[in-house]
């Protein structure tokens, strides 16, 4: 059964972070849920997270990377970098199928199953079924207007949700500080 599930964009702009997603959950060719939140804080309201992938496999990276964050004393790039380890190298943390965008507003990262923790070099990350129509209306908004973080992350959701098909407008987003 192929589920196909969230599109996160993440924008990083003048001391603020904002990550956006959108509410769709697709099983094969039907909507199974418009309302899901893929978005949430973390270690006292000062990390944002937002997973794409298998819902239960994301449900278990996020207590994963809370864990490290925890242990880490709210050091975000020790945690990230942990974390990637920790994913790459452990068996059954090898299988779960997921990405993860992680920030504060120094910091913002791309955490994957390979080991690789990312730093865009723009501010701008988007994962997902509509990441790259996300990602391109953001860095897009970045570049010539002079929109807020969070506006850009809701306009360029927004614009994915125009053109992928599991992608909707239900959309959360969130702002740090």
């Amino acid at each position: 059964m192929d589920v196909r599930a969230t599109t996160i964009v993440a924008v990083k702009r003048d001391g603020r972070v904002a990550l956006a997603g959108d509410g769709q959950v697709t099983m094969e060719h039907v909507i199974v849920k418009s309302s899901a939140r893929k978005i949430r804080r973390m270690y006292h309201d000062r990390v944002l997270a937002g997973f794409s992938g298998s819902v239960a496999d994301a449900l278990a990276l996020a207590d994963r990377f809370e864990a490290k964050l925890e242990a880490s004393g709210g050091n975000l790039t020790r945690a990230a970098v942990d974390f990637a380890r920790e994913w790459r190298t452990d068996r059954l943390m090898r299988r779960l199928e997921a990405l993860v965008i992680v920030a504060d507003p120094e910091k913002l990262y791309l955490l994957s199953g390979d080991g690789n923790v990312l730093e865009p070099d723009d501010g701008v990350l988007a994962i997902g079924s509509g990441g790259a129509f996300a990602q391109a209306a953001a860095k897009a908004l970045v570049r010539h207007t002079s929109l807020a973080a969070k506006e850009i992350a809701l306009e360029a959701l927004k614009v994915a949700s125009e053109i992928c098909v599991f992608t909707n407008d239900n959309i959360v987003a969130d702002e740090l500080p």
